[in-house]
């Protein structure tokens, strides 16, 4: 190979949602520079949520993302909700985060067996896998469906649901509405359980990411619809602090704005969140992520799959936890009056951590709107984990490396966009 040019192209990465491109130079055998070039059709949600009354940005930004809809919904609530200065009841905040977790079961699901599995397996897809593997595919879709069938009860419908509303919900489902669902979800659990070990099973490269962690943390558990920001560095913040420490900015190569934490990229996701806040799992949770070797931190991409069948164990465990506890509230949403004010909140989309800011009139009109979405966070952190993977890896032909980039980027289940699934690479060594 020495000192010739080589271009590498990937004209459709399969298994992520979105288009883009990978450029990575190389010269006199040193990765001069990798640019994961993005490029989203305008989606313009920021502004035209300007000018729409408070009550609106749940539906209207749920319509972001199909697969992560609540997350949406739930940072929107949370930033809406402190502006007008309301809590929700307490019923009403453990609803909240039942149906989230209904989202975590889902989400993680869709991505753990039928995006990231074949690639540890050698399949091209997850059709072509169940040929092989038809018990752990059909396993992994009965998972999904126990988080979709809480996404309909409480939400409405799994897709884009339309029982959320700033204050809590239009409608609340009774004990006997929830308690039918709990039979499929403890199903849902022992196959995840099932997962999990085989998962362990697989081969994983041997890599760290070295970038600082953010995640949101609550005192006495998982983080999953709220709380504050903290970092592998002991920073915290509450949410309101945001914008003071992540700053968003526009790069040449990208359409998609790179987010900075004090000036360095970071972290968000299912390694962050386990690496935070491994100690507020439940204890079935911890003792499974000992058992298929996770210790209290992880670092490594290729093994973020576990950590997502962790968390897909703890969303199953709360949801149970939830409904076993459920007794109906007094009523579906408390009071919110508009105001002028700034709210900002927080959630874990499945993805990583994902930020709201909207700024109310006296009339509660939006005048303004900021969304930080999760694999805008998490660019410039992808973009050096595929250098040291290239770096690594320089002997491998033009076919291996190629596969080696996609596997990478799937480490990290980014959400480019919600239309097409297109990425070229283009690799010059000199």
């Amino acid at each position: 190979m020495g000192q010739r040019t080589r271009r590498l192209r990937v004209n459709s990465l399969a298994r992520v949602e979105g288009e883009g491109a990978l450029r990575v130079v190389v010269a006199d055998g040193r990765v001069e520079r990798t640019e994961l070039r993005i490029y989203e059709a305008p989606r313009f949600f920021e502004a035209f949520l300007r000018g729409r009354a408070y009550t609106e940005p749940p539906d209207i930004t749920a319509r972001i993302c199909g697969i992560c809809p609540v997350a949406y919904q739930t940072s929107a609530c949370n930033a809406l909700e402190a502006a007008c200065g309301v809590e929700l009841d307490p019923p009403l905040a453990d609803l909240r985060r039942l149906l989230y977790c209904g989202e975590w079961i889902s989400s993680h699901s869709l991505h753990i067996y039928l995006l990231h599995i074949p690639d540890f397996l050698g399949y091209p897809d997850a059709i072509t896998l169940s040929a092989d593997h038809r018990e752990l595919v059909e396993q992994g879709l009965a998972v999904k469906k126990a988080g979709n069938a809480l996404l309909e009860l409480l939400g409405g419908r799994a897709i884009h649901p339309i029982n959320v509303r700033v204050g809590g919900f239009y409608s609340v489902p009774s004990a006997e509405d929830l308690a039918s669902v709990a039979e499929q979800l403890r199903h849902a659990r022992d196959y995840a359980v099932n997962t999990a070990r085989a998962v362990a099973k697989f081969e994983f490269p041997d890599t760290e990411i070295d970038a600082e962690l953010l995640a949101a943390a609550e005192p006495d558990r998982y983080a999953i619809g709220s709380g504050v920001v903290h970092t592998s560095t002991g920073l915290r913040f509450p949410a309101a602090e945001f914008p003071a420490h992540v700053v968003e900015r526009q790069v040449p190569h990208s359409t998609a704005l790179y987010a900075e934490l004090d000036g360095k990229r970071y972290l968000t996701g299912p390694l962050a969140r386990y690496t935070l806040n491994h100690a507020q799992l439940s204890p079935n949770a911890r003792q499974l992520a000992a058992e298929i070797g996770l210790g209290r931190r992880c670092r490594n991409p290729f093994r973020s799959i576990l950590v997502r069948v962790v968390e897909v164990v703890y969303a199953l465990e709360e949801a149970l936890t939830l409904i076993d506890d459920y007794e109906r509230p007094a009523r579906a949403a408390v009071p919110v009056a508009a105001r002028a004010a700034t709210g900002h909140g927080v959630s874990e989309a499945p993805r990583g951590l994902l930020y709201h800011r909207y700024e109310l009139d006296g009339d509660g009109i939006v005048r303004a709107a900021d969304i930080v979405p999760p694999t805008s966070q998490n660019q410039g952190a992808i973009e050096e984990d595929l250098r040291a993977v290239v770096s690594a890896n320089l002997d491998l032909d033009d076919d291996a490396l190629t596969a080696l980039c996609e596997r990478t980027i799937r480490n990290y289940d980014p959400c480019i966009s919600c239309s097409a699934h297109f990425l070229n690479l283009d690799m010059v060594r000199r």
